[in-house]
């Protein structure tokens, strides 16, 4: 089984980055046969307009990636731009995919509804996603329910494909852990998200994040009152640290009542402080080496274009283009 994904450098990663994706890659890589991770530069194009940042964001994201704990050693790790046959495959699928298809994407489809300006790169964003799929010839994606689309969008592209010049394309499944997490974001309305602005950083200083912690937002039931865990945002956050046995005491002191959420955040602060412990130290040591994050990458990025090639050549000879 081969695995693959890619995560977009347009800030430092939160815990909804952490929970929802970087959990499954880092699970992945002793399950898979072989894992591709990649970080998605080209995708961050359409909202980083700033190449010095958007540099900065990539290395940051291979440093937060590191000291999370994905391994050079089991899984490929490399930066998107740096295989540059996944641009000549999209536009091999942009040539068979329809109009429709893209408009009824999510990403260009909300931003239209906002009456926001969308671009070209984020009308044709789901083809991009399509070759970073299909061009390792991936088994399965690890995705949060709410990316399935993409999947499906890469699975429609390349059974055209297949249909059109041959059998050509592996076509990939979503990889979804039963118990993947939709993390909430800290306004108490919907998941976390660095355009909503509710986000906590996975390193964020330890004494900022628990001022942001202490700020979540919560109902005015009194101190006395039960309250029900399963709707509440901040029982929810605290569930993505606590082990079970703390989840369910903590479940169990929410229905009787006579407690303040002022005793869960607290506990949710020191729960994230030791959670995050280790990945922090070992972020900080590779803070002090980034020629040695850009060799993994460097490394990555050539173990990544020996598959591209393999699978670019396959297309563009069952298109008629060599």
């Amino acid at each position: 089984m081969r695995a693959l994904s890619g995560i977009q450098p347009t800030g430092r990663f939160h815990w909804g980055n952490y929970f929802g994706a970087i959990r499954q890659y880092i699970e992945l890589q002793d399950r898979a046969d072989e894992s591709f991770y990649f970080i998605a530069n080209l995708h961050a194009l359409t909202t980083v307009r700033n190449a010095k940042q958007l540099r900065q964001n990539t290395l940051d994201a291979a440093i937060d990636l590191l000291a999370l704990g994905l391994d050079p050693k089991k899984a490929t790790l490399f930066v998107q731009s740096d295989v540059p046959e996944v641009s000549e495959l999209c536009w091999l699928l942009m040539t068979i995919t329809g109009m429709g298809l893209l408009e009824r994407c999510h990403a260009y489809k909300d931003k239209k509804a906002k009456g926001l300006a969308a671009d070209a790169g984020l009308f044709a964003y789901p083809a991009l996603m399509a070759a970073d799929i299909l061009i390792y010839d991936s088994d399965v994606v690890p995705v949060g329910e709410d990316q399935n689309q993409h999947i499906e969008v890469a699975r429609d592209l390349a059974g055209s494909f297949n249909h059109l010049f041959g059998e050509t394309f592996v076509l990939p499944k979503a990889y979804i852990l039963s118990d993947s997490a939709k993390v909430p974001g800290i306004d108490g309305g919907g998941k976390m998200s660095k355009s909503y602005g509710n986000t906590i950083d996975v390193f964020e200083p330890v004494k900022d994040a628990k001022k942001k912690i202490m700020r979540i937002a919560t109902d005015s039931r009194p101190v006395e009152e039960p309250k029900d865990p399963e709707t509440d945002c901040l029982f929810q956050l605290y569930s993505l640290f606590a082990a079970k046995e703390q989840r369910q005491a903590m479940a169990e002191t929410y229905r009787k009542g006579g407690f303040g959420y002022g005793l869960v955040k607290k506990e949710l602060a020191d729960l994230a402080e030791r959670y995050f412990a280790e990945p922090r130290e070992r972020r900080a040591e590779l803070e002090k080496k980034p020629d040695e994050v850009r060799d993994v990458l460097a490394d990555g990025a050539v173990k990544a274009r020996k598959k591209a090639a393999e699978v670019l050549l396959r297309a563009q000879t069952a298109c008629g283009v060599k």
